[in-house]
């Protein structure tokens, strides 16, 4: 709004109406508040008008027009009365809502005229509601500013948080739409960045598994408002991985129906190899106590046994010899009863192995040297003759605090099963290495190229009698003993095979304790 042109001879009610005009137009109550103060100075001939505000720091001069300055300390006085006229002076209060919010001073040489008085307390009650809803605007503005700061340091937080999580993390709304997409998901399997994957559908993003299927699991959930766990498998990354994934329903803020649904996905695999393995320990552990009170039991009635099939079988030589006639299937089943009897008292004898402790001292020892004694047995053996190993010792190897015979045994074990794999053809690579940590500071791992472990049986093999050879090929036993040796060892045993790709069993055995 332009200023308008004013001077001395202005009537009052012609201030007025302009102080109105100003007050209503649109800007900053400041630059209004400095029209003001100049209309009347030129309409008065005063000396001074000047707008005081009440402010932490005390009395205040916001604006000010004319030539003369009056000082806070001569008004505060006559503020404390309210409203008050002293020689040029004059002061009117300014309030809003019953707060005090400052002062309008008008400085006029031989006093303040009384129509200009009038006008200028008339114009004082006009300006103090004026600056009364400017504050309440400013103080909601800096509200409304503080809230909206709040808000966005909270959101930032929940962010932070979900992008901390150690689980993959995405929310969809009742359309399928993605609304959240934490970095864990971000830097998954399927590289989705968050920015691709905002505002679209799921079935858009995940392409691995059916759509239709994605859909129902989603449905369930909306409609039953029951949390949705299950673990699946996935080969994403190369290797076989197990996750567990949680679909929690998200009712909306004002009570309807389940407006989201949070999918968090979490790597389970490590966790269910421990639970795998604890759960082995302790079945090897009540195997081995079962199998001394069957050795107690069923070593005399079987030596029994065995000593009269040998007798019987004797008896039959004996007996042909001097020629008499005996039927071969006779012998025959003479000689079985004998080598069965044999095979029971292995069987045992294995499972005794399962809870046995001792077999040499343990002492500090490096492990390259029982690699070389345990080839050094079977080298002889024609199993081993048309095969080709490999030793890969590196150098710098931590000792091990082990048995001699025990872990002679177990590698003894693995490449015997390297050799069946392979059918006696190709090469059997030992490789020792250092580790990366304490509790793992020495590998060894046995590799061959045989024919590999079917997925579906790699979790059972350190299982008691668990075996994919043929009837009377073994008992299942062999594996089993290694694991309960490595256990006792505090070390573990582990595989890696597919099909047709061969196998790598991996022994991580801690360090001897440094003298």
């Amino acid at each position: 709004m332009a200023t308008a042109q004013l001077d001395s001879t202005v009537a009052p009610h012609v201030l007025l109406a302009d102080v109105a005009a100003v007050l209503a137009a649109e800007g900053d109550i400041v630059r209004k508040c400095v029209q003001v103060l100049d209309h009347i100075t030129r309409a008065t001939g005063a000396g001074e008008c000047s707008l005081w505000l009440v402010t932490p720091q005390g009395l205040v001069a916001a604006a000010r027009a004319g030539t003369m300055s009056t000082p806070a300390v001569e008004l505060a006085p006559l503020l404390e009365g309210g409203d008050a006229e002293s020689g040029p002076l004059m002061v009117r209060r300014l309030a809003s809502a019953g707060r005090r919010l400052g002062a309008l001073v008008l400085r006029m040489e031989g006093g303040v005229p009384a129509d200009v008085g009038t006008a200028f307390s008339a114009v004082a009650n006009m300006l103090a509601p004026a600056l009364g809803w400017a504050e309440q605007s400013r103080a909601f503005v800096a509200e409304a500013d503080k809230r909206a700061r709040q808000l966005e340091e909270e959101r930032r937080l929940i962010h932070q948080v979900v992008d901390s999580l150690p689980v993959s993390l995405y929310v969809v709304d009742r359309d399928y739409r993605i609304t959240v997409w934490n970095r864990k998901r971000e830097a998954g399997s399927q590289g989705v960045s968050r920015d691709q994957a905002l505002g679209k559908t799921l079935f858009e993003i995940l392409h691995r598994a059916p759509a239709e299927k994605l859909r129902r699991e989603l449905d369930e959930v909306f409609q039953s408002g029951r949390m949705q766990q299950f673990t699946m498998e996935s080969r994403a990354t190369g290797e076989p991985r197990s996750y567990r994934i949680t679909k929690i329903p998200m009712q909306a803020a004002d009570g309807e129906p389940f407006s989201h649904i949070i999918t968090i996905g979490e790597d389970v695999t490590d966790t269910a190899a421990t639970s795998e393995r604890i759960s082995r320990t302790e079945q090897l552990a009540v195997l081995g106590q079962l199998a001394t009170g069957v050795m107690a039991d069923v070593s005399p009635p079987l030596q029994s046994v065995s000593d009269a099939a040998e007798t019987l079988v004797q008896s039959l030589d004996e007996l042909a010899r001097d020629g008499a006639t005996v039927p071969d299937h006779a012998t025959e089943a003479a000689r079985t009863a004998v080598r069965e009897v044999g095979r029971c008292r292995a069987m045992i004898g294995s499972l005794l192995d399962l809870s046995h402790t001792g077999d040499g001292e343990r002492v500090a020892m490096d492990v390259g040297p029982v690699v070389e004694q345990a080839l050094a047995v079977l080298r002889p053996l024609p199993a081993f003759a048309t095969l080709t190993t490999q030793v890969f010792v590196d150098g710098g190897v931590p000792k091990v605090l082990g048995a001699h015979a025990q872990l002679r045994q177990v590698l003894i074990a693995l490449l015997q099963n390297a050799a069946e794999a392979m059918d006696t053809q190709g090469t059997v690579t030992i490789r020792v290495r250092a580790g990366q940590a304490a509790h793992e500071a020495v590998i060894i791992e046995v590799i061959d190229e045989g024919r590999g472990i079917a997925r579906g049986d790699l979790r059972h093999i350190f299982e008691p009698f668990y075996t994919t050879k043929g009837p009377g090929r073994g008992t299942g036993l062999g594996l089993s003993i290694c694991h309960s040796i490595i256990a006792r060892h505090n070390g573990r045993i582990e595989v890696d095979s597919a099909v047709g790709a061969g196998s790598t069993f991996r022994i991580l055995l801690p360090g001897a304790p440094i003298p």
